[in-house]
């Protein structure tokens, strides 16, 4: 994998699609022909994504990030050769660590519909220059990452709240919130990316959305219940909302 493409996302769909071991190779930096330099990101993205394979369960050593020139294909040799020994003595992905198979998918399964809210929750990690080997350990703690996926956000809209204005529904990215017009909104928490947008844009006067962290969300008002019955409006009344 080219680091100047890689991401979180394709190094797990890697591992969910039963890839042993996944090597991600680059130029070295300062050397890149683009002016993003994408060896950090990809750099920092490979600690991160190590770092959830330990939370996980799995062994970090099936993910390797190496920097070199094309100009060494005897060093991109030697690294191949060293990697698939490496991943050979593994073992098949979960069977070398002693995790059933489901269990597995599950897991990598969770991870990979969280990557848009760890990306945005790790952000300004993600956007650090390392070029030294020795601050990679540092970058991305064990206890971090445990914290990051124990305390995961969540939106809720309160039925008590919510007026039906829209708002939320329109600016969602992914379409995950369920209503429309005089109907209560429910966030359809299979489909929610956790990006916080419904939280920003809902207007003061209703505040209706509730972030839970690290908590259970309340189960969704049923369909039957969602209709708001407005009062009629006498005649010269303004409308107070």
């Amino acid at each position: 994998m080219c680091s100047g493409r890689v991401d979180l996302e394709f190094v797990l769909r890697a591992f969910s699609n039963g890839m042993d071991g996944v090597l991600i190779g680059g130029c070295r930096f300062n050397e890149c022909n683009y002016v993003t330099h994408g060896n950090y990101h990809a750099l920092t993205m490979a600690l991160l994504c190590r770092r959830i394979m330990e939370h996980i369960g799995l062994n970090p050593e099936r993910l390797r990030i190496e920097f070199m020139s094309s100009a060494e294909g005897s060093r991109f040799a030697e690294v191949m050769g060293e990697f698939g020994n490496s991943v050979k003595e593994l073992g098949p992905l979960g069977k070398g660590e002693g995790i059933d198979q489901n269990e597995l998918k599950l897991k990598l399964a969770e991870v990979r519909k969280l990557v848009p809210y760890i990306k945005l929750v790790k952000n300004e990690k993600l956007a650090s220059r390392l070029v030294n080997p020795e601050e990679y350990d540092k970058l991305f703690t064990k206890d971090e990452i445990d914290k990051l996926f124990s305390e995961v956000i969540s939106y809720y809209i309160d039925p008590e709240k919510c007026q039906a204005c829209i708002t939320c529904a329109k600016r969602c990215p992914v379409e995950a919130i369920v209503g429309g017009k005089n109907l209560i909104h429910v966030v359809d928490q299979e489909k929610c990316i956790k990006c916080g947008t419904c939280f920003e844009v809902c207007p003061p006067k209703f505040s209706a959305v509730t972030k839970i962290s690290g908590a259970p969300v309340p189960p969704p008002i049923p369909e039957e219940k969602r209709t708001i019955v407005r009062k009629k409006k006498e005649k010269g009344e303004t409308d107070k909302e």
